[in-house]
């Protein structure tokens, strides 16, 4: 046999190593020619004696015993199945027979002169083995009219179904610069057009393109952009070589290539004798869909049609997110409560579809399928959504979905208590309502809590409330951005069980990568006039009084709703957008107040070049309120009034918001939605491509407005962010913060740092009565405590001469009042956060003055106070009314500030990579400095918590530690250095470089294995048993046969983690006693113990 190249064409490259891999998942191969005799004909895609032959074996049970189909029934099945209902077009035929595999088809039998009506399984998805699995490749398909055939490369049939077709490609493509696999792609979407051979595709459960080198999968129906890449998280790479190693039978690799040419069997024999081949993408994904158990798992369980997208079969994140939440569900804590957890998808990467196929599996697992679900979240709109997305997904039929939304708290509370509907939809308000009824209690461990957006929703009393009506119920957080700060929405749920970043779903083309954009409007300020103008007003105002106003001023940003400003930017949008308005895209305006949004929409019309809606909640009219959002209420009441309070809406602002969302999302329907507050979140509409921002963003927020644009668009290679107001360091920062916690939750450990919250909570609410004693301590001359102007009297400004100077007596007194008073509100709001504060006993009691509860009573009191610090601090002219001001300020600024020109923006930003790349050379003083101290806080926790497994390296790392932070503080006045400093040292930390340990040993190890047996090498060093006379030799042979036995150990003993440590001690003792004596063996068999606890038995 001569010895080939590489040979790249279609068939050595993508085909004939998809064929020998079906083989080794154990697919049976059907020549070409016997594949066209086992269908009969070209135009009929099944292969009916397969179908009738897994029939054969299929059995129902009547009057207690199990018999077999008769001929009839199982040619009604055959015909059922052979028919599909093409006339309604390739979607319907296709959700037809997926629910007849899915659900069984009936059959009616007579048995004895008896009726019998039993429901048959066409697939047996509990035992893949007890169904059959054949492949062919080049199978000829007449198409539609009998004018012509189509030849896709593979296709696999379970139970002679063609449940699967692959198109193989070379991996060179003929079009520079354009990937073979999206030709493959391209004629898998254009077979299953109504000319082409559409009836093959009704049968499709997964359609992939493969070359060779990589892959893609998709269903029937996906759209190009949508196919998807698979990455394997259960399977390893040793099976995925055995798979592709494994030589075939001679018998087998006749049948392969008994129809090819001589010459293409001896090169294939030549190359297989040239030793093992190396895994490529193609065979994972090859191997991790199309296993036996996978594909039906896939099917069955991950796959759904929905109403507006069509067939969806779920991304790999989704899969193993869910996988991940199946196996925590199923699981109890010691009090059998069911344990729950937070799935962090990035916004954008399909978490409603992800509850979707959450419920699909409560429906089919067994131990799951007694279990309820209750779908809480806090916004109506994403209720609507959530509940659409169930009834469309098959998991909620249009009749129950009108029994499962909770209208009234009090219809919650039948529900919790004693209802048997599988899914509830509840916003998380309604808790606090229903909790008050003794019916809302249900302390069963088959109920499942589902969060969306857990960040959201999980704070405060509501929360607490709904734990207490469903203690043991497992609560499931779904977030697209977990809360920063001390990670609170991983402790009300227990850990984050699977996360997806958005830098992963940018890589896996999940979402649209964004650029980002800063585009400065030039303002000209006459600053002289404004000074002069601003003395001139307030010159009958004291000195705290101006301070007041002009903080006031600068908060609400005024500067940015001038008029000059917000017209160069309208013209700006105006002109910006039009490349997008000719493509069919979207954009929205995110603004910071009501009256900037209206004064935009009014602009953007008169410049006429683009169209637009405005998203807002309605103005408030509510007594007392003469402003809204510190704007001029005419303009906005006015405008309110205009549009939605005269239009066909009237005052439900819900069916306003639905229709411009509706408007918006049609091709002729305005281009742009200005957006305040509202649908920055939760709404998503795939054309929306340009996000311009003129408003402050930051943290969560940020990013799930971000995620506005990262929907994936046929039309669409970017999401763009224009950014009016500065945001980029915030977004960077943001970025990097998200990345931080990715690191920390993938690496594999929890974040313990919460513990320190909850004992703080849960004991920090036993201040409030010393707080509340120590806020009416201040009012104690007042005799009756009801009287309000008494109260306000005590601390009213009273100005005596003292030491001839006026002074104000109360001055003292006042700032006692307002400290108390924060004091008392800071604990409170904490303690509305602890569970324990609703469960402690003691503050049931009622106060005997006022007969209300405790609980009541501090919340009552927290208001009345706030309201008299108020009218307090207007006594002492400590603050102003602000309004009185504001229209001049208003007018005022219009006049002197103008707008020049948007200064060009210095080049977009790749928003994946924000967060990661710091350049050192362009860092300021105060960035470096920040970005030392993020990295010493990240080095002390590793070195506290990840090095916990490897004594010696914790102290060699905690000694540098204290070395590098001495070093910092003699170059105090070279941030930059003390920056590179600690990079440097956290790379060390990452990678366990530890001197006098010899890496070079250790690389050779396997992976798994290579960061225990360092652990117990550095023992050795530890314990400086130098003076024992042993070689390095000697302690790297020590340390392997420590980590064998350990290992050993820890398979025998998991179940009993005491008898693990026990064994250890056995084992390792007598190993080491002869070379270093009874106490130093004593000594370090303990720390093996303790490694052991940290590591292998959790790990095991």
């Amino acid at each position: 046999m001569t010895n080939h190249l590489p040979n790249f064409r279609e068939e050595q490259s993508a085909k004939i190593p998809a064929l020998t891999l079906l083989t080794n998942l154990g697919y049976q191969f059907i020549p070409p020619s016997e594949c066209v005799v086992k269908r009969g004909n070209l135009s009929t895609v099944i292969l009916p004696d397969v179908l009738r032959d897994a029939l054969k074996h299929k059995t129902y049970s009547f009057m207690g015993i199990e018999r077999k189909l008769s001929e009839s029934a199982i040619d009604k099945i055959v015909h059922e199945l052979a028919n599909p209902a093409m006339n309604e077009g390739l979607k319907a035929a296709n959700e037809k027979l997926y629910n007849a595999l899915t659900y069984g088809i009936g059959v009616t039998e007579f048995v004895d002169g008896k009726k019998a009506n039993p429901t048959i399984d066409v697939i047996d998805w509990q035992n893949p083995e007890n169904n059959q699995f054949h492949f062919t490749e080049e199978l000829e398909v007449e198409n539609a009219h009998g004018t012509g055939k189509r030849i896709p490369d593979i296709v696999c049939f379970v139970n002679g179904l063609p449940w699967v077709v692959i198109e193989a490609k070379r991996p060179d493509s003929s079009h520079e610069g354009k990937p073979t696999v999206s030709e493959g792609i391209s004629q898998n979407i254009r077979n299953q057009k109504v000319d082409e051979i559409p009836h093959l595709f009704a049968y499709s459960q997964l359609l992939m393109s493969v070359n060779g080198h990589e892959g893609l999968y998709g269903t029937c129906g996906t759209p190009s952009k949508f196919w998807a890449k698979w990455k394997e998280e259960e399977i390893t790479d040793a099976t995925f070589a055995r798979l592709k190693n494994t030589p075939l039978a001679p018998e087998k690799i006749d049948k392969l290539f008994a129809h090819r040419p001589t010459k293409v069997r001896d090169e294939y024999l030549s190359l297989i004798a040239g030793g093992n081949l190396v895994v490529t993408d193609q065979d994972r994904l090859l191997a991790s869909l199309l296993r036996h158990d996978r594909l039906l798992e896939m099917t069955q369980l991950y796959t759904l049609f929905d109403k507006k997208a069509g067939k969806i079969v779920a991304r790999y994140q989704q899969v193993f997110g869910i996988k991940a939440l199946i196996e925590r569900v199923t699981s109890f804590d010691e009090k059998g409560a069911r344990n729950g957890g937070v799935i962090w998808h990035t916004t954008g990467s399909g978490k409603s579809f992800t509850m979707v196929f959450l419920s699909k599996a409560l429906i089919w697992i067994k131990e799951l399928a007694k279990c309820r679900v209750v779908v809480v979240t806090d916004r109506v709109d994403l209720e609507d959504q959530l509940a659409r997305t169930f009834a469309s997904g098959g998991a909620l039929s249009e009749k129950d979905r009108k029994t499962a939304m909770a209208t009234t708290g009090k219809r919650l509370a039948e529900q919790i208590g004693k209802g048997n509907e599988r899914i509830i939809f509840s916003i998380i308000n309604k808790f606090g309502t229903a909790i008050e009824l003794p019916e809302c209690y249900n302390n069963s461990p088959d109920m499942i809590v589902l969060i969306d957006e857990g960040h959201r929703s999980q704070n405060g009393e509501n929360n607490i409330r709904m734990q207490q009506a469903l203690p043991k119920a497992a609560y499931i957080g779904f977030t697209g951005t977990p809360l920063l700060q001390d990670d609170k929405t991983e402790n009300k749920f227990g850990k984050i069980i699977h996360s997806y970043t958005m830098q992963q779903a940018v890589e896996d083309k999940t979402v649209t990568p964004l650029l980002y954009e800063e585009r400065v409007p030039d303002l000209s300020t006459n600053d002289k006039a404004l000074d002069a103008w601003f003395d001139r007003i307030t010159d009958k105002l004291s000195e705290k009084q101006r301070t007041d106003l002009k903080r006031k001023f600068a908060q609400k940003g005024q500067i940015y709703q001038t008029e000059g400003r917000i017209e160069l930017i309208a013209h700006d949008i105006s002109d910006h957008f039009q490349n997008f308005k000719r493509q069919g895209l979207k954009g929205q305006l995110a603004c910071d107040s009501k009256a900037s949004a209206i004064q935009y929409k009014k602009l953007l019309d008169q410049i006429g070049k683009v169209t637009s809606v405005v998203a807002m909640s309605p103005p408030d009219t509510r007594e007392g309120h003469d402003t809204v959002d510190g704007e001029s209420t005419d303009a906005v009441q006015n405008w309110w009034k205009d549009n939605v309070l005269s239009s066909d809406f009237g005052q439900d602002e819900k069916a306003y918001t639905k229709h411009i969302i509706e408007e918006f999302g049609k091709d002729d329907g305005p281009d742009l939605m200005i957006v305040v507050d509202k649908l920055l979140t939760g709404f998503d509409e795939p054309k929306n491509t340009v996000l311009y921002i003129d408003k402050p963003l930051r943290q969560h927020n940020l990013i799930q407005a971000i995620a506005r644009v990262n929907r994936l668009h046929q039309k669409k290679e970017f999401g763009y962010l224009i950014d009016y107001r500065g945001i980029l360091k915030e977004l960077d920062a943001t970025i990097a913060d998200y990345q931080d916690l990715a690191e920390r939750t993938q690496g594999g450990f929890d974040i313990d740092d919460l513990k320190g919250l909850y004992n703080r909570m849960d004991t920090e609410y036993k201040k409030l009565p010393g707080l509340y004693s120590d806020l009416w301590a201040i009012f104690a001359e007042v005799p009756n405590k009801q009287d309000g102007a008494a109260m306000r009297q005590v601390l009213a400004p009273k100005i005596d001469t003292i030491d001839g100077q006026l002074t104000d007596t109360n001055q003292k007194k006042r700032e006692d009042f307002y400290s108390s008073l924060t004091a008392f509100s800071n604990c409170l709001k904490v303690a509305l956060q602890s569970a324990t504060y609703f469960e402690d006993k003691s503050f049931d009691a009622i106060d005997p003055v006022t007969a209300l509860g405790r609980r009541d009573l501090y919340k009552k009191t927290l208001k009345s106070m706030a309201e008299l610090r108020k009218q307090v601090r207007e006594d002492a002219e400590e603050t102003i009314n602000y309004d009185e001001y504001a229209e001049n300020i208003r007018t005022m600024l219009d006049k002197h500030i103008g707008g020049v020109e948007i200064q060009e923006s210095k080049g977009a930003y790749l928003v994946g990579n924000m967060g990661k790349d710091i350049k050192p050379e362009e860092l300021t003083d105060d960035e470096a400095r920040n970005q030392k101290d993020k990295i010493t806080g990240r080095v002390t926790k590793m070195i506290e918590q990840d090095l916990a497994d490897d004594p010696y390296a914790q102290e060699y790392f905690s000694k540098l530690l204290r070395q590098a932070i001495q070093q910092a503080k003699e170059m105090f006045d070279a941030p930059v250095k003390q920056y590179l400093l600690f990079a440097d040292f956290e790379e060390q930390v990452k990678e366990r470089k530890v001197d006098g340990i010899p890496t070079d040993r250790f690389a050779e190890l396997d992976p798994k294995i290579k960061r225990h047996v360092q652990a117990y090498f550095g023992l050795f060093l530890k314990h400086e048993t130098e003076g024992q006379g042993l070689t390095e030799d000697q302690y790297f042979n020590y340390a392997l046969k420590i980590d064998e036995k350990v290992r050993k150990a820890v398979a025998e003993f998991s179940i009993n983690p005491s008898e693990i440590e026990n064994q250890i001690n056995l084992e390792v003792l007598p190993l080491l006693f002869a070379d270093l004596g009874v106490d130093k063996a004593q000594v370090i068999a303990e720390e093996i113990v303790q490694i052991t606890r940290l590591g292998l038995a959790g790990h095991h």
